[in-house]
């Protein structure tokens, strides 16, 4: 079963008024249960990225079709699914609740689980950059998500610079390091970071097959750094 089915589903045993944070909350409660919590996981991870890009459209007032068709390249989502998301996604839109819930329920239903909340996030910036521009209103959207999720300042630049236009990175920050870093200990940080981002690592945190698009991208621009800060040291 899809992702997309199992999100399906999720929504149809909901009532036809529930709003986003039933949604979540059913989830949780199901995480109670002894069953596979990868695969709840799954459904929250997707539900929470679709809930708060409603929230983030609302921030700056529109979501464009480049910000559609992110969501549907980054999540493989066909025309025919597509009705599941935006089921989803106008629940939370028209949901009176804030995105600040919807984040602290995602805090919850993952238990804290800091790489989790970094992959949402690294998916909401996916969306959000569709445009080839980050407006300063999802910024602020974003930099709010991130500081509800438990992420320092530090960890929020780290994604967010890895979002910037290519010829303006700055390796050391889509690393996370510090330009003081020694030959070493970049090479060990590195290879902890491609280690973290195995598709199997993000799979087996509860990260859906359907979003391993933006793990190779995130691995790409990791690969890529890595290479700019060796040639800088080498030359």
């Amino acid at each position: 079963m899809s992702i997309w089915d199992r999100l399906a589903s999720a929504v149809a045993e909901s009532s036809v008024g529930a709003s986003i944070g039933t949604l979540f909350g059913g989830a949780a409660e199901v995480e109670r249960k002894p069953r596979d919590r990868s695969a709840d996981n799954e459904v929250s991870f997707t539900l929470g990225v679709i809930a708060l890009s409603a929230k983030m459209a609302k921030a700056d007032g529109v979501i464009t079709r480049d910000e559609v068709k992110a969501f549907k390249e980054a999540f493989r989502v066909s025309d025919g699914e597509m009705k599941h998301v935006a089921r989803v996604f106008n629940l939370a839109k028209e949901d009176v609740t804030g995105y600040e819930d919807f984040a602290e329920d995602l805090v919850s239903v993952f238990k804290g689980n800091r790489k989790l909340l970094e992959d949402v996030l690294e998916g909401l910036f996916h969306i959000a950059k569709a445009d080839q521009t980050l407006h300063p209103q999802e910024e602020r959207f974003l930099r709010n998500v991130a500081k509800r999720f438990g992420l320092t300042d530090t960890e929020f630049n780290h994604i967010k610079a890895r979002y910037v236009v290519a010829t303006e990175r700055n390796p050391y920050d889509v690393l996370g390091v510090n330009p003081s870093v020694s030959n070493d200990e970049l090479k060990s940080h590195y290879r902890k970071l491609i280690a973290d981002n195995n598709p199997d690592k993000l799979l087996g945190r509860g990260v859906p097959k359907e979003f391993v698009t933006i793990a190779n991208k995130r691995v790409a621009a990791i690969d890529a750094a890595y290479d700019a800060i060796l040639k800088q040291r080498s030359g």
